[in-house]
């Protein structure tokens, strides 16, 4: 009797090549949902299951709870309400304990909780450890759709390497935003501390003059005066500290990345330059920025027919605005780079603004004064 050996090292490239296809687009703000209802995906894409949820632990709340799933409505499994006892029972509990991949057929209303048994109609199913470096984040549940089935020893010992290389991710990605998080409150605590020193000490001296018994004599008000402003312009100066990264110098030009980007195969460019109209050296990386950004989120969210690009300026302001039609009713929000360009567009006195416009479109503008540069 010939057993089937497991996939070799060479073999695995493949998951991991399907992992990095599937995981190298998402926005570093993309949702914990987007987020392992693509490692769900891939799952499926590399194994015979067709249908396969992720339940984690949540330990701050003391509940197990469902995080991605795909192949089956993730609104459905979201309805069941969240338990602890979830990763307690016989097949969770097998799979982390002996930490491999656990298939149960017969007796399936003793192995997982009879609510979820019964609403995605499951006969085999196949338990995966989620769990990296001897700690266990919870199971990966999956199956064919519903059936019998039985699982051969190459896909078992994949879909275990596939649970190992899904918990480094999550974990490479929790560690990633917990240094964000670290980073974001450190340049908060630093703001608060610059207010603190540079500006509440002033205002806080003016105070204590201003509600002294005696009235204040020419010299005094000017020294009150004097501290006001100071205190303004510390506060001016706290409050315009850089949000975003500093501009890349560019070598090229806004009518150059435009007359590029109207080169197939993408979507059909239309622009609109009012003559006259002159983009500052200083803000061609920051415009730059935004076209490409823009352009690129109608790639990613949108079904474009044509996209629209006007170019103006008058004595005070230039703006640029990119519109396109085709918008995907799944799309959510804007990702991370139009963010980080609207903070940039502060550093210039501009703003950034994008949402729906008209019906079936969606737009993205940049305004940011020519003058104050």
């Amino acid at each position: 009797m010939s057993v089937e050996r497991p996939p070799s090292l060479f073999a695995g490239v493949e998951p991991l090549e399907v992992f990095v296809e599937l995981l190298a687009d998402l926005d570093t703000d993309t949702s914990s949902t987007d987020f392992y209802d693509r490692i769900c995906e891939a799952i499926c894409r590399l194994t015979t299951m067709r249908r396969a949820v992720i339940f984690m632990a949540d330990v701050a709340r003391r509940q197990v709870r469902v995080v991605g799933a795909h192949g089956t409505g993730l609104r459905q499994l979201m309805t069941l309400e969240p338990s602890a006892k979830l990763l307690s029972t016989p097949i969770a509990q097998r799979a982390l304990l002996e930490d491999q991949v656990v298939v149960v057929s017969e007796g399936i209303e003793r192995q997982v909780p009879a609510e979820y048994a019964e609403l995605l109609g499951v006969t085999t199913l196949v338990c995966t450890p989620l769990s990296a470096a001897g700690r266990a984040y919870g199971v990966i549940c999956a199956d064919r759709g519903g059936g019998h089935f039985e699982l051969s020893d190459g896909e078992r010992h994949l879909l275990w390497t596939l649970g190992k290389t899904a918990a480094l991710v999550a974990t490479a990605r929790n560690a990633t935003r917990q240094q964000e998080r670290s980073r974001r409150l450190g340049e908060r605590l630093e703001l608060a501390r610059e207010i603190h020193e540079r500006v509440m000490q002033r205002l806080f001296g003016v105070s204590l003059a201003l509600t002294a018994a005696t009235p204040l004599d020419t010299e005094q008000r000017e020294r009150c005066r004097g501290e006001m402003q100071e205190a303004l312009s510390d506060l001016r100066s706290a409050l315009q500290r850089p949000l975003a990264p500093e501009a890349i110098p560019t070598t090229t030009t806004l009518a150059d990345e435009l007359a590029r980007a109207a080169e197939p195969p993408g979507p059909p460019l239309t622009v609109e330059w009012d003559d006259g109209t002159v983009v500052p050296a200083e803000l061609e990386p920051l415009a730059q920025s935004v076209l490409a950004e823009a352009l690129r989120n109608v790639a990613k969210h949108a079904n474009a027919s044509e996209v629209k690009v006007s170019v103006s300026a008058d004595a005070d302001t230039l703006a640029l605005e990119v519109r396109n039609d085709g918008v995907h009713t799944a799309a959510r929000g804007t990702g991370m780079g139009l963010r980080l360009a609207a903070f940039e567009a502060l550093q210039h006195g501009g703003v950034v603004e994008f949402g729906p416009a008209d019906a079936g479109e969606w737009r993205v503008r940049l305004v940011v004064p020519v003058e104050a540069r």
